[in-house]
């Protein structure tokens, strides 16, 4: 008797996730762009600035084009020590760790801060994280509560029957509809439980706090004991790669305790040289902050008054409802079409599970470009949108 191939399942979930709309596709970029992009996450407009591509150019010829190992191995170089010491200095924290990413980073912080002795730790999330976070806490063997999306009397209660070590966890800006954490009541709830608190801060750095130093900047909170930020550094600062950011006994423990970290080839040097170089015009150019949250408010000015439902931006990612996953793929690729990319966010990737464009804002654009996305996003929109 023969027995069917192996992955014939692949083939009918690949059918009922087509039915649905529900199929993801590359369509990888040209080296020019789209005329007009929206799509993507280099809010500040740095990934191709000059300064930034010669400093990935110049570190590559110096270091090599590989790190060549782990951070613990042979992956360090002196641009990686520079770029923490300068990170956690800009953000206001004692000390930070760079990562190959974002998401790295994120695992390494939940499951390593997690793994207190006692095994009584409790990790309590917002519904609304970012996928890395998630994850981080499904590799944990931390106890887990999900709390409702930006509801600090929800984590009040989940931490208030609990006796040992708690982490709450949260994103700064929420990467769907791009509102922000009540980090100051987070915060009090935290200090008043005996927990601490991690946020993701990618979506903030480079746009909130002063000069785009971080949410928790901007809260007042960077630099407290009991407050660890993890961030991305192929955002608002236009390369790859990631950083935990906090007291450095967290930072220390990270390094003897964080798989991520031990067990994952270090950061290319071209994307530590590009993120420093990033960083250094960030500061010497905080107009590009304010300029990228002007953006957001004027997409988000021009659509709502238009009648479309789009999401009120806390810093440069505003959302669009569309009435179906067909439609929301339908719509993008119009907008693709006449020359705007747009981000396209369905089930699963939306928590609630109302497909979306995702619309990012950037420093770069011109008021004339953002004149001219809002008028292709109204004339592709669907009847129902």
């Amino acid at each position: 008797m023969v027995k069917a191939p192996v992955f014939d399942w692949l083939d009918e979930q690949y059918e009922r996730r087509l039915a649905a709309g529900l199929v993801r596709t590359l369509r990888p970029r040209p080296a020019d762009g789209a005329p007009v992009d929206l799509a993507g996450n280099d809010y500040l407009g740095l990934a191709r600035h000059p300064e930034v591509t010669a400093a990935a150019a110049e570190a590559a010829r110096c270091w090599g084009a590989g790190s060549t190992g782990s951070r613990l191995v042979t992956g360090s170089t002196e641009l990686h020590a520079r770029l923490e010491r300068e990170l956690a200095e800009f953000c206001g924290f004692e000390a930070a760790l760079v990562f190959s990413s974002g998401y790295t980073a994120n695992l390494a912080a939940v499951t390593a801060l997690s793994a207190a002795p006692g095994g009584d730790s409790l990790l309590v999330s917002d519904e609304g994280n970012h996928a890395s976070l998630i994850d981080g806490c499904r590799l944990s063997r931390a106890a887990r509560a999900v709390v409702p999306h930006a509801d600090p009397e929800a984590v009040r209660k989940e931490l208030a029957g609990h006796r040992g070590h708690a982490l709450v966890i949260t994103d700064s800006v929420f990467s769907v509809d791009g509102d922000a954490a009540p980090l100051a009541e987070l915060a009090r709830v935290c200090r008043a439980e005996g927990a601490a608190l991690l946020v993701d801060d990618a979506h903030g750095l480079g746009l909130l706090g002063e000069g785009g130093r971080g949410a928790l900047h901007g809260a007042g909170l960077a630099g407290a004991g009991d407050m660890v930020a993890t961030v991305t550094l192929s955002k608002s600062l236009g390369s790859q790669g990631g950083a935990v950011l906090g007291p450095a006994r967290v930072i220390r423990h990270l390094v003897s305790n964080a798989r991520t970290f031990i067990f994952d080839t270090g950061l290319v040097p071209a994307a530590a040289g590009a993120a420093l170089a990033a960083l250094q015009l960030l500061r010497a150019e905080p107009w590009r902050a304010e300029r990228t949250r002007e953006v957001a408010r004027e997409l988000h000015r021009r659509l709502t008054g238009a009648g479309l439902r789009a999401t009120r931006p806390d810093a440069a990612v505003v959302s669009v409802r569309a009435p179906s996953p067909e439609a929301a793929v339908r719509w993008a690729a119009d907008c693709r079409t006449a020359g705007l990319a747009v981000g396209c966010f369905r089930p699963p990737s939306v928590p609630d599970g109302i497909s979306r464009l995702r619309l990012t804002a950037r420093a770069d654009l011109t008021d004339a470009q953002v004149a001219a996305a809002v008028d292709t996003i109204l004339r592709t929109a669907p009847a129902t949108a």
